[in-house]
């Protein structure tokens, strides 16, 4: 995956996820030429605890998003 194409996953997560703004995903390749794209960062609940958030994308070559799951 090309770097234009990271910003344009990053930054369309980013938007939909602001607790994980500015975390750098780790990016692994999979078959049929995807990748995998894995944010972490954390978010503050009402009653000021944080709650851990990871946020996995699928993505293609050219910086579709095919695939958006969460996980606290």
């Amino acid at each position: 995956m090309d770097a234009g194409s990271k910003k344009r996953v990053c930054s369309s997560v980013y938007i939909q996820f602001p607790e994980v703004r500015g975390a750098n995903p780790s990016v692994s390749s999979l078959p049929g030429g995807k990748y995998q794209l894995i944010f972490h960062g954390k978010a503050k609940a009402v009653d000021g605890k944080t709650i851990p958030r990871t946020v996995r994308v699928t993505a293609d070559e050219d910086g579709r998003i095919l695939k958006i799951s969460t996980s606290r």
